[in-house]
């Protein structure tokens, strides 16, 4: 039925999916997803893989309603997967998401990119308290968020046991939104931006997406190399941030998308240079600009800063506009 080549590379999506759930997932829920890596297989088809990979011990089976969940070494499987089914990996996500974009601010409705994070329920009280200043300070894409249970949905990403979920904005709305005006971006890295008397001065640290299945973000975080409640209180700092590049012929075009978005409270964009200058020391292309966006999970670099635990599932979803709500609404809920 498949040939064993073949077989490998669908079973390492299906084992990145699941590991992306965090949670177990039915075989139809799979079948939708392979679909943004241009896999098209049905339910039965997604069942035989499963089934193949129970016998190797990569998935388990939960439940018919629940489906499977992966393994500890389904886990590792993941980790040692060929190099070439790795590397891109990150940079098609991207890209997936800025096409499945369907926000428009004029209308306020339509559906937007997001980041997932999960603490752990006794510890949300601390992580919110963490977080407050950088979104009052603007160091996030957006100050609109949403959170949900242990056993309820973001977007397609389920809240595991004992856990509180929570979602950022992503700044691919900025790529997606300039996709459906024919505007290209080219993402180039995400980094550790340094900043200093509250301006961006320099990266200091960066991951091209092209080459890393991991995201930027999420790896720094866990590396601890953030410094955004410093940047916060005193201007002076370290916070995520993501590089791009814009053909200079297109700027009215991003300004507009930027006023949009700033228009329903999103500010992706720290800055942007001059059409073939360089911008933050970054050397820019001839004919493109450079462009600055800040990163969604800043705010949850915060938490990771004073001591809370999290799990993070950068740029994984798209959730609806209006089942987001204001960061502050979300504290009077949970803080009083």
């Amino acid at each position: 039925m498949f040939g064993y080549d073949d077989m490998e590379r669908k079973s390492v999506l299906i084992l990145r999916i699941l590991n992306q759930a965090q949670g177990p997932l039915g075989a139809r829920i799979i079948a939708r997803r392979l679909k943004d890596y241009g896999v098209n297989l049905s339910e039965r088809a997604v069942r035989y893989h499963l089934q193949f990979m129970d016998q190797r011990e990569l998935t388990r089976f939960v439940g018919r309603r629940d489906g499977r969940v992966i393994t500890a070494r389904g886990i590792e499987e993941l980790r040692n997967a060929r190099v070439h089914d790795k590397v891109g990996y990150c940079i098609s996500r991207m890209e997936i998401l800025a096409y499945k974009t369907t926000f428009s601010a004029r209308s306020g409705k339509g559906s937007i990119p997001i980041n997932v994070s999960f603490f752990p329920e006794g510890q949300f009280a601390n992580a919110l308290k963490a977080m407050r200043s950088s979104f009052e300070k603007g160091l996030c894409v957006s100050d609109l968020v949403a959170t949900a249970p242990a056993g309820r949905f973001l977007g397609d990403i389920i809240v595991p046991e004992g856990s509180i979920g929570f979602a950022t904005v992503c700044s691919i709305v900025f790529s997606g939104m300039l996709l459906k005006k024919g505007i290209p971006l080219e993402s180039k890295f995400g980094g550790i931006l340094q900043v200093s008397e509250h301006k961006p001065l320099r990266f200091v640290d960066l991951i091209h997406y092209s080459g890393t299945s991991l995201d930027p973000s999420e790896a720094f975080i866990s590396a601890r190399m953030t410094e955004v409640r410093r940047a916060v209180q005193h201007g002076e700092g370290k916070i995520l941030a993501n590089f791009s590049e814009i053909a200079g012929v297109c700027k009215d075009g991003v300004e507009e998308v930027v006023s949009e978005l700033r228009d329903v409270g999103m500010n992706p964009v720290i800055t942007m240079g001059k059409t073939g200058e360089p911008i933050c020391q970054v050397p820019v292309d001839v004919n493109k600009m450079g462009v600055i966006l800040i990163g969604g999970l800043n705010p949850v670099a915060a938490a990771k800063e004073a001591g809370v635990e999290e799990t993070n599932l950068p740029m994984s979803t798209l959730m609806e506009y209006k089942d987001l709500r204001r960061f502050s609404s979300v504290c009077r809920d949970f803080l009083g």
